[in-house]
């Protein structure tokens, strides 16, 4: 049950919250009753990082219905100068299960571990009763100092929610090297307490932004055994990002009743091609986390066993959000204005059509040759030949959408370089590669390489 504000003046402030919030307003116009307030489709500047324009990729956050055994608060702790949430908390039901996957990066943060450490413990996973995000600071590479911060932070909110820290997830993202402050988070919790709502999933997506112009959410249900289930996610991620796990912050909660050993499993399984088949840049950052949420609430019969049948629908499902999630990712990329798809085909294995895939999306070479819309396909034989996997040189054939570059390993008979160009202009690329080395197939998504990404880069912490 949604929570109410507990006085008058809380209810003002949340109401013109909600107001000043287009992308909030925007789901109240889709979903507002007659005769509610008009006031509420006032437009408002995006709650990233100031001066960003909305990517032209940008994609409208998605009507989320409450999700059974979930409330969700926001609030600004103050990690970024300007006005914006940079706090949120979710809060989830007795015997919520939780599943996560983290980054490899060789210096993780704080959040990381903590995750990590307590639900690979002993019924790690079993009973998480709420996830703390703060945005602004990444607190990475901060030593005990940071560790302790962590800790802190879990217990101040374990106490509100009546619960062990243990049952407390937490994940950042911000600038590395700085240590966080916990007591802005503590500030805020009487605030966040009374501000829970089951209904905030926009504001959570805005609350998570860094460099991120617009706020990312998804959408989907299943069945199982005859019930309705609901999956709802936001993620944030705009550059850093890498196909290395996780590659972003995700947080995707169900109202299914699933054991954790199957919810990570079910995460294992679908991360591979989603969030693990994008790129912006190459780069893979400190706090990589997605996270996956069963409540339990949806009356649906538990499902204990990785094996089980029940499953089909709802693992269908998961991975629809899951690459709806990672795409968005993509289409945000700092300073992108080309949605881009590789594939690889003809491959001599999984692996090597992904390391193909993966050398061409993170190519500057390429990339550029996209953002200035030429159709340069060199760039791409160049970007295949330097992975030195199996690859068979006079069977080597490309494809920018329908239009044929080159074929058994040289340009094509019927080239027409009009036809390419007109289709570089387009805002969503195809490129397909055949190495003619065997039978395997991997796709990755990636975006342009444009002047707007140094922009962005250049003064990332002013």
């Amino acid at each position: 049950m949604t929570k109410p504000p507990s006085t008058t003046g809380q209810k003002i402030e949340h109401a013109f919250e909600k107001a000043l919030d287009p992308f909030a307003t925007a789901l109240k116009r889709a979903t507002r009753t007659p005769g509610s307030d008009p006031a509420a489709t006032t437009p408002a500047p995006v709650a990233g990082k100031p001066g960003l324009k909305i990517s032209p990729l940008a994609v409208p956050f998605p009507t989320i219905p409450p999700i059974g055994g979930v409330e969700i608060a926001t609030a600004r702790a103050g990690f970024y100068k300007h006005e914006r949430d940079d706090l949120v908390v979710f809060r989830f039901a007795r015997g919520t299960s939780c599943a996560g996957v983290f980054t490899r990066h060789k210096i993780g943060s704080a959040p990381v571990d903590w995750c990590k450490k307590h639900l690979a413990g002993p019924d790690g996973g079993k009973d998480v009763r709420a996830l703390v995000v703060n945005a602004g600071c990444a607190n990475a590479f901060t030593g005990k100092a940071g560790a302790d911060a962590a800790r802190r932070t879990a217990s101040e909110v374990a106490k509100r929610f009546g619960c062990r820290q243990r049952d407390v997830m937490l994940a950042s993202t911000g600038v590395i090297g700085v240590v966080l402050d916990e007591k802005k988070i503590v500030a805020k919790l009487p605030e966040i307490e009374n501000g829970l709502d089951a209904d905030a999933w926009a504001r959570a997506g805005r609350g998570i932004m860094t460099t991120d112009t617009f706020p990312k959410g998804s959408y989907a249900e299943a069945e199982i055994e005859g019930y309705k289930v609901r999956i709802a996610g936001i993620a944030k991620g705009s550059g850093m990002i890498a196909p290395d796990m996780a590659t972003m912050l995700a947080f995707i909660v169900t109202d299914a009743d699933i054991h954790p050993n199957v919810l990570q499993a079910l995460l294992g399984l679908h991360v591979r091609t989603t969030f693990n088949s994008v790129t912006v840049d190459g780069d893979t950052s400190t706090n990589d986390t997605a996270l996956l949420f069963a409540t339990g609430t949806s009356g649906a019969p538990r499902i204990g066993r990785v094996g089980d049948r029940r499953l089909k629908s709802f693992s269908a499902a998961l991975d629809k959000v899951m690459l709806d999630l990672a795409h968005q990712l993509v289409r945000d990329g700092e300073g992108a204005t080309k949605f881009v798809k590789v594939t690889v085909d003809g491959a001599a294995s999984p692996a090597s059509a992904r390391k193909l895939a993966k050398s061409i999306a993170d190519s500057p070479l390429v990339k550029t040759a996209i953002a200035g819309e030429d159709a340069n396909w060199g760039r791409v034989v160049m970007a295949v030949g330097k992975t030195e996997e199996p690859v068979d040189r006079d069977r080597l054939g490309i494809r920018f959408g329908p239009n044929v570059a080159a074929v058994d390993g040289a340009p094509s008979a019927t080239y027409d370089e009009a036809a390419m160009s007109a289709y570089m202009k387009k805002p969503e690329i195809d490129i397909t590669v055949d190495v003619g080395a065997g039978r395997a197939s991997a796709t990755v998504w990636t975006c342009d390489l444009t002047k707007g990404y140094i922009e962005i880069n250049g003064d990332y912490r002013s």
